[in-house]
């Protein structure tokens, strides 16, 4: 398979690949799933012969994402989404209990969007200020 990208569409393709291993594996410790790793390696390598030779690094004969890369904004991208993911899901478990939802029947699905909505404004207004916890 040849696939033709200009310098832009193959600079933004690592974005996403790098995005979606970081989903994947960040947080898998050793349990990686290798074949996404193998992959993101195998398109970091292309930089070399792409003109983009300051967006890798090698370590121990493998083709890593060099500290620019890194450090170049794709880590705020993926701290802004998660941020968002974050409270979208709090406003719908604060929602969901304070509804007594444990599933959600279609009929619900009104009350309950209200229900994250008011959450998500006062997170806009205040982030986490105003929640409280009686453990």
């Amino acid at each position: 398979m040849n696939i033709e990208l200009t310098d832009k569409e193959f600079r933004r393709l690592l974005d996403l690949v790098y995005i979606g291993n970081w989903i994947l594996n960040s947080t898998r410790g050793d349990d990686r799933f290798e074949d996404y790793d193998l992959l993101q390696e195998k398109l970091f390598a292309l930089c070399s012969q792409n003109g983009m030779r300051s967006l890798i690094q090698n370590w121990h004969g493998h083709i890593f994402p060099s500290r620019a890369y890194e450090d170049g904004g794709i880590h705020e991208a993926i701290a802004d989404y998660e941020d968002a993911i974050f409270f979208d899901i709090l406003a719908e478990e604060l929602a969901r209990r304070d509804l007594g939802l444990v599933e959600t029947d279609p009929e619900d699905f009104t009350e309950l969007s209200a229900r994250m909505e008011e959450y998500l404004n006062e997170f806009d207004k205040n982030g986490l200020n105003t929640i409280n916890m009686d453990l």
